[in-house]
């Protein structure tokens, strides 16, 4: 590879982070749009025709308003934290399969697995590093969460990855070419979609985010830019794992526009089950993780290994 394919990659690249970022302001319009129509009412609709220019009008007030660092903070890490998150939630695109350019690697499960287990230490650490108690409790309850669903999240995705005998986000979509995984391996599918949410954090399992008990989570000490971060980090993981999801057991046909439609709608799931559900109960989500989904993802794991090698078998 030489030094103008290099040049070209990180414009690809930069490009795509762009388009991302402008997809995430979007998403946070639609989502207060969507919630509005949930509790009957508007939404955003005076900035702009239909409130169209409000996530920008949000930016700038966002960055320009006044930095506030707790007097006893850590406030190296404090300041860093927010700021590793959104590079943690950015860099996981890079594994986002493209035929002309890019990092089409043959790994891209297992650099998406990696990626997304990095960004649990920047949460950690922003709780952490505010030396508020408030804060502490959010991150601790975020990282025993997202630690938990991860370990079901990779037995999900295992099954599916043994019947494509593959760790390339690129051969989901020629296995699907006739008939999606949704219909042939339904309750995993429903599974990830349930462990995607705690992943991300959201309701109904949004913990470290307890308004009522620990006022903001650990993002509470946070103002302006770096609570900006966090906030745009949150809502480009959504974005990302409704990519994955799309691409695991929707089709994940990247050459049609269809496939847009699809994390759309992926999207939209997540802010529709935000507007109808109500919190779960934090006991309750740590045995639906150990109790439910890590048996239920190792039987249906051990049930595929034991199909794909019969098919191997009677093949031979």
């Amino acid at each position: 590879m030489n030094l103008k394919d290099i040049m070209l990659m990180g414009f690809s690249y930069l490009i795509l982070l762009v388009f991302v970022l402008v997809g995430v302001a979007f998403l946070t319009l639609l989502e207060r749009k969507v919630l509005g129509y949930i509790q009957i009412r508007k939404g955003p609709n005076k900035v702009g025709f239909l409130g169209l220019v409000q996530p920008f009008s949000d930016a700038i007030k966002l960055f320009t308003k006044e930095q506030t660092f707790p007097f006893m903070s850590n406030f190296n890490l404090y300041y860093l934290s927010p700021v590793m998150n959104l590079f943690m939630s950015l860099i996981l695109w890079i594994c986002v399969p493209f035929l002309s350019m890019m990092l089409s690697f043959d790994l891209s499960v297992l650099y998406f697995l990696s990626v997304s287990s990095l960004g649990v230490y920047t949460v950690m650490l922003a709780g952490w590093s505010s030396n508020s108690n408030y804060s502490l409790l959010g991150s601790l309850r975020a990282v025993a969460q997202t630690i938990s669903y991860e370990v079901s999240l990779a037995l999900i995705l295992l099954s599916f990855l043994f019947l494509i005998l593959s760790v390339n986000i690129l051969d989901l979509m020629k296995f699907q070419k006739y008939i999606w995984f949704l219909f042939l391996l339904m309750p995993l599918s429903f599974m990830l979609f349930v462990s995607s949410l705690a992943e991300t954090n959201r309701t109904p399992f949004d913990f470290a985010e307890g308004e009522s008990e620990l006022v903001s989570g650990f993002n509470v000490e946070y103002s302006s830019g770096g609570f900006a971060m966090i906030f745009l980090a949150e809502y480009s993981s959504i974005l990302f794992m409704s990519f994955v999801t799309s691409m695991m057991f929707l089709g994940g046909n990247l050459f049609s526009w269809l496939f847009f439609l699809k994390i759309g709608f992926m999207s939209f799931l997540w802010i529709w089950v935000r507007g109808t559900l109500p919190r779960y109960r934090y006991d309750k989500l740590m045995y639906l993780a150990w109790k439910s989904y890590l048996p239920i993802s190792l039987n249906f794991l051990m049930f595929y290994m034991s199909m794909k090698i019969l098919i191997f078998i009677f093949i031979i």
